[in-house]
């Protein structure tokens, strides 16, 4: 895919990872585990441009300058539900972000977005947003979030996702070119139905154990 702002994340844990997490062998428990580490690994990536300044700090030893993150606040906003599945990895890196939510379904007959629930912290221009959903199957729903978070006064918005297909990507990627978009792989199409092939399946159904 040749957009600038569509970054694939290639790390040999995280495509381990992913292939059990394909598995339809692989449990419910265990597939939720396997997201959640994944979910962190790639977190080390989307924040790899977050700013530092420097502070001196003393040490048992002695006095010495070193580097916290500086700049804007984060905000996690998963669409639900499959995208709660993926909070908790990024929150064991960066346990003071705050937590929003966005309600979204795709309706399977015209596969367009409905919205449903709205909430994230007001204080929109001091956050970093990143949006979660661990399939970016079409782009419809994903840019509708982005909508969502724009029009609420967000300015600085990443995309993270498990799986894409090139049709979602391009969707996004041309829609928010402002937006960066993270995957940890780029799958081949959509089928008839709208999912992703290979894939995994439905992976709100595959984390909260449901049809």
């Amino acid at each position: 895919m040749n957009f600038d702002n569509f970054i694939l994340v290639k790390h040999p844990l995280i495509s381990h990872k992913l292939t059990f997490i394909r598995d339809e062998k692989t449990s419910k428990k265990e597939f939720k585990e396997l997201v959640d580490e994944v979910a962190m690994l790639m977190a080390y990536e989307i924040t790899r441009d977050f700013p530092l300044e420097e502070v001196t700090i003393k040490t048992p030893i002695c006095e010495t300058k070193s580097n916290i993150l500086s700049g804007k606040k984060v905000a996690l906003v998963p669409i639900l539900r499959a995208g709660l599945g993926m909070v908790d990895g990024i929150l064991k890196l960066i346990p003071s972000a705050r937590v929003g939510h966005i309600g979204l379904y795709r309706d399977e007959k015209t596969l367009k977005p409905v919205s449903y629930y709205f909430k994230i912290p007001s204080d929109t221009d001091n956050r970093e947003f990143i949006l979660i959903d661990p399939m970016l199957a079409t782009g419809g729903s994903a840019s509708a979030a982005v909508d969502m978070l724009k029009k609420a006064g967000a300015k600085s918005i990443k995309f993270m996702c498990l799986i894409a297909a090139p049709e979602g990507v391009e969707k996004l990627c041309s829609s928010h070119p402002d937006v960066k978009v993270y995957a940890a792989a780029l799958d081949e199409k959509l089928n008839e139905k709208g999912y992703i092939v290979p894939g995994l399946g439905d992976a709100g159904d595959r984390l909260f154990g449901t049809k």
